[in-house]
């Protein structure tokens, strides 16, 4: 059948190797046909080989969806270093496919799906578009009306998307051939584990029904930042009907002027990072993809199937660490790390490499000045989180980061990758002290919600 999803372990796992393969066996002969040739020659074969890579594994992960494409939509926002640094904007432009324009499945494949939880599209439905708006990597997006005069976005999941997506989990193994061709540095299962833990949670969309008109009620009448409501009489397990939000891609947003970019890179932290340590919730999945420019001017946020919420003394736990940090109290760090078993205390990591360790992966919250976030400082950051076995921190290959808080820290890697994107500039320590100590706000976003906070 035309659009089939290939479910089995064996078969996705072929594809990916392929693909690896491929990218080997195009950097070999690449290098023996350039040896010899003029500088003009070896570039236009880089970008030749670039845009070939590129376009296969939008082909190939597009075609495959589940976590595969989930894998490709994360490339799409790191500043990989798969190729040279003069091609990485066009071999981005490429992956982002995935996160724009995904390849889609025919839409009576997809009624099939709608159908079996809602029933017939006219009973539920006065308009239904049959042309997809958006193509994600669990399921398809349509715009509808309901009867009541209500417009709506309608995301459905792909037919045997649940069966491959459990397959791409059991396949780190094939994943990490990919990763490596694409990020060396971080080629281990472990980067891949904290990339696809828990993705078979947004294939639940009753929970993520749910969760989303718990974060809209939050946000209902927010002056800055809108999240559609989900209207949980018309969802279903494999289909979320929401509130439609008319506006532009995230690209749209690449494009403003500085002081803009600035202002809704600012506006992202706050949803992203903020609201962890104020209100014990945040969304797992900061991506570009799912932040859209509102035709009224504010932030879209859609996407709430890695939606999670943390016990509060977790949330004390990664306050209290990251001001110990802040305040250089190494020892403190330490003692703190020793304890909760994330570091074992007979490995020989003393204080000081704990220390730089966070200050290296998380000191943009906590430098006392403005920074613009590049994407490649953003993926610095998160090789170095995930990956700390680099020479200035061989102790901290034992560290162990508990289950309570990998969400959140992928959560933070993340966003710092989506603000690279937006080459966003901000003192972000500034922000960080609300939620750190609980100061008052010095931004004028900031003052702006603690007024609407305070109903004035």
């Amino acid at each position: 059948m035309a659009g089939r999803i290939p479910t089995g372990r064996f078969a996705r796992g072929s594809r990916l190797g392929r693909v690896a393969a491929g990218q080997a066996v195009r950097g070999v002969g690449n290098r023996l046909f350039t040896l010899g040739r003029s500088e003009a020659v070896r570039e236009a074969l880089a970008q030749r080989s670039t845009l070939q890579t590129a376009q296969q594994l939008v082909t190939v992960l597009g075609g495959m969806k589940g976590g595969a494409m989930k894998l490709g939509q994360m490339l799409s926002v790191l500043d990989v270093d798969l190729i040279p640094e003069a091609h990485r904007e066009q071999f981005r432009v490429q992956l982002a496919a995935l996160r724009d324009h995904a390849p889609t499945t025919p839409f009576a494949t997809m009624r099939q799906v709608i159908e079996g939880d809602l029933g017939p599209l006219p009973k539920v439905f006065a308009e239904f578009d049959e042309t997809p708006i958006a193509a994600a990597s669990i399921g398809q997006v349509y715009r509808a009306r309901l009867h009541d005069g209500r417009a709506v976005a309608v995301k459905a999941q792909y037919p045997g998307v649940a069966e491959a997506t459990h397959a791409d989990l059991r396949n780190l193994a094939l994943f990490s051939k990919l990763w490596k061709s694409a990020l060396p540095s971080a080629a281990d299962n472990a980067v891949l584990s904290e990339v696809t833990r828990n993705i078979g949670d947004e294939l639940d969309y009753l929970r993520e029904a749910r969760s989303q008109h718990r974060v809209a009620s939050r946000y209902r009448g927010h002056p800055f930042i809108m999240v559609p409501d989900s209207i949980e009489e018309y969802c279903g397990p494999n289909v979320l009907v929401t509130e439609f939000v008319e506006g532009y891609p995230f690209s749209r947003l690449q494009d403003l002027p500085d002081a803009e970019r600035n202002r809704f890179g600012e506006l992202i932290y706050r949803f992203y990072i903020s609201s962890l340590f104020s209100d014990n919730e945040f969304c797992g999945d900061p991506h570009p993809g799912n932040i859209l420019f509102a035709a009224d001017g504010r932030l879209a946020m859609v996407d709430f199937g890695l939606y999670h919420h943390m016990e509060p003394e977790h949330v004390d736990f990664e306050r209290t660490c990251l001001r110990a940090a802040g305040e250089y109290r190494a020892d403190d760090l330490h003692e703190l790390w020793s304890a909760r078993g994330i570091i074992d205390p007979t490995a020989g990591v003393d204080t000081q490499e704990c220390l730089e360790y966070v200050w290296a992966a998380t000191g943009w919250h906590l430098l006392d000045e403005e920074i613009t976030i590049t994407p490649e400082f953003a993926t610095g950051a998160l090789v170095l989180a995930l990956d700390p076995r680099a020479a200035e921190f061989r102790g901290m290959r034992h560290q162990l980061l508990p289950a309570e808080h990998v969400f959140s820290r992928r959560a933070d890697l993340f966003t710092f990758a989506v603000l690279g994107q937006l080459r966003a500039t901000n003192n972000w320590h500034r922000i960080a002290r609300e939620w750190l100590y609980g100061e008052p706000a010095t931004t004028e976003i900031g003052r702006a919600l603690e007024r609407w906070r305070a109903g004035l």
